[in-house]
């Protein structure tokens, strides 16, 4: 009840800032005409026009609809259609149609919400909406009538006056650079607002600073937010440059920390690390935004943001060698220490379920669990709990308090030794896993043990197995990216899975580990998409006997796979 009293009482109080800021004289015009530095979907942008809309994981199918006029089932969906994202996707299209939807929309929203009514009136989804409006002013004017143009410029102040108010009232972190990125793009970009520019610069270099840390890193370990922030922070160092001046040394050296951190994170198809509710990254941002960045490109050596990357030949791996966060700020976080996902050249292979955020509650927990991730783990168990009431509901409230990862290269090959106590308060146990990716990239070997470390874990293995009177099953998952073609081979013994590129990676268990080896069923939370993807997993199953159970296992590219492969068949997510 208070959380919602407070929550009421914010809303109440960007009410009345809006409609304060709405007062003052109204602004004429851009001092320079603003570029795009957006990218948007062109399949989204059609989509729109066709009266298909996906937003938030809710998809309505609604012809000749206004987009205000849909029904909002769940908040998280007007934080999309407020934030004005969709703009990017119908200025992608560009077309006749697409600039009458843009324009009949934007206007609208003026007349519905610019007297500071409905959700839109907070600092981060009007530093996002300020962003689109100002990138795509050309798009929006195109044909537009003096009156009309004055309403937009109008609108666009009121805004820009509402942040100089509240931007500091945004959440800390993201929340706040989306509010100080968009107010510095208006303040630059708009006549009269000049004297409020070295303020602004100022307070987003504080604050990257304050949200970065000194590795480049962000707590919530998630890698694609920690590319939005990448993104609005080298857009804002490139709008200030072009506008004659010089972004702040600690904006600068927030950037060239990030950009080490992301290259570490960074697929060999150029996606990103799907772990701790981030995906694989909007197509080409991460290298559009890496070629921007100041300093040299060297990679973070050694775990970057609690992530060890093994790359060698066309393969990548990446694992999740830390606890994931806990308690305010864990809303999103995931059960995935130790998991991996592995990528060979232009293709994903091994892959984590990924974010169920848009998909409803219920897939948001289960793509947090870690049966959803390609990781050792004991049955039904995830090796990081969330709160089940009260106000610790959906946080994470026990983590692994020991996480520990060492990586040496040798004449064979790239190894990771790694493990967490994950289970060693419940059961007694600790997960380790060691990997080895040959220096061709051709062969990844990999062994999992969950064991009792110490004559107390002994005990308290002992009183768990006393209690329960049932075996203690291990499962070792590998859940595989939909384009994979995945069947068992060799009476069972083996799976095959054949990649769009020609390439043939064999999954085998080695000798005295798993007792049964199975290909199942999995899903694929890809988001903009309406539903989960279908797609398959393999399971190595183990039981624990004298306080351990080990699993051994290599997953290795054919004999007759070529090294080179030249590979040109389009990939279903766009990588």
């Amino acid at each position: 009840m208070a959380r919602a009293t407070n929550m009421a009482g914010g809303r109440m109080v960007e009410r009345v800032h809006a409609r304060l800021a709405a007062r003052r004289a109204v602004q004429t015009g851009f001092v320079t005409p603003p570029e795009p530095r957006i990218m948007g979907s062109f399949a989204r942008g059609r989509q729109l026009i066709a009266g298909q809309f996906q937003f938030a994981g809710f998809t309505v199918e609604a012809r000749d609809t206004s987009i205000w006029s849909l029904p909002i089932p769940d908040p998280r969906l007007d934080a999309d259609l407020h934030g004005f994202a969709w703009l990017d996707d119908l200025a992608a299209v560009g077309d006749p149609r697409a600039r009458a939807r843009a324009q009949g929309w934007t206007w609208e929203w003026m007349e519905l919400c610019g007297r500071g009514h409905g959700p839109g009136w907070r600092p981060d989804l009007t530093g996002r909406r300020l962003m689109r409006w100002i990138n795509h002013a050309a798009f929006l004017l195109a044909g537009q009538d003096r009156a009309a143009a004055d309403r937009y410029f109008a609108a666009l102040a009121q805004q820009t006056r509402f942040l100089l108010r509240r931007w500091s009232s945004a959440a800390a972190g993201r929340p706040r650079i989306e509010a100080l990125g968009g107010l510095l793009q208006a303040v630059l970009a708009l006549r009269g607002f000049e004297a409020q520019v070295p303020a602004v610069i100022g307070a987003l270099a504080t604050e990257a600073e304050r949200t970065i840390d000194t590795e480049g890193a962000i707590p919530s370990r998630n890698p694609e937010e920690l590319l939005e922030i990448f993104t609005l922070l080298t857009w804002a160092a490139a709008a200030i440059s072009e506008a004659g001046r010089s972004p702040q040394p600690g904006h600068l050296s927030v950037l060239e920390r990030i950009s080490h951190v992301l290259r570490a994170l960074r697929h060999a198809d150029g996606g990103l690390g799907r772990f701790h509710g981030g995906g694989r990254g909007v197509e080409g941002r991460l290298d559009q935004a890496l070629a921007q960045a100041p300093g040299r490109a060297t990679t973070a050596p050694g775990l970057a943001m609690g992530y060890a990357r093994l790359a060698a030949g066309r393969t990548t791996v990446l694992v999740d060698c830390a606890a994931p966060a806990k308690g305010r700020g864990s809303e999103n976080a995931h059960a995935s220490t130790l998991a991996f996902e592995l990528t060979s050249g232009r293709r994903p292979v091994v892959v984590s379920c990924g974010s169920g955020v848009g998909f409803g509650p219920d897939w948001h927990r289960a793509g947090r669990a870690t049966p959803s991730h390609s990781t050792a783990m004991l049955r039904g168990i995830s090796s990081s709990r969330l709160g089940a009431r009260g106000r610790y509901a959906g946080l994470m409230t026990e983590v692994p308090s020991l996480v520990w990862a060492q990586q040496e290269t040798d004449v064979e090959g790239l190894r990771l030794v790694a493990g967490h106590d994950g289970y060693e308060r419940t059961h007694g146990l600790t997960h380790g896993r060691e990997l080895r990716l040959t220096l061709d990239g051709r062969t990844l070997i990999g062994e999992d043990t969950l064991g009792a470390m110490s004559a107390a874990d002994r005990a308290r293995l002992d009183a768990v197995f006393a209690k329960s009177r049932r075996e203690m099953v291990v499962e070792v998952r590998f859940h595989l990216h939909p384009d994979v073609d995945a069947t068992l081979d060799l009476g069972g013994t083996a799976v095959s899975m054949a990649l769009k590129s020609g390439e043939i990676w064999i999954l085998r268990p080695t000798a005295g580990g798993a007792e049964r080896m199975q290909l199942t069923t999995s899903a694929y939370l890809e988001s903009g998409r309406p539903r989960p993807r279908p797609t398959r997993q393999v399971i190595l199953t183990g039981i624990i006997r004298d306080y351990a159970c080990h699993i051994g296992w290599t997953l290795a590219k054919a004999q007759d796979t070529p090294t080179t492969i030249r590979d040109t068949a389009p990939a279903s997510d766009g990588k």
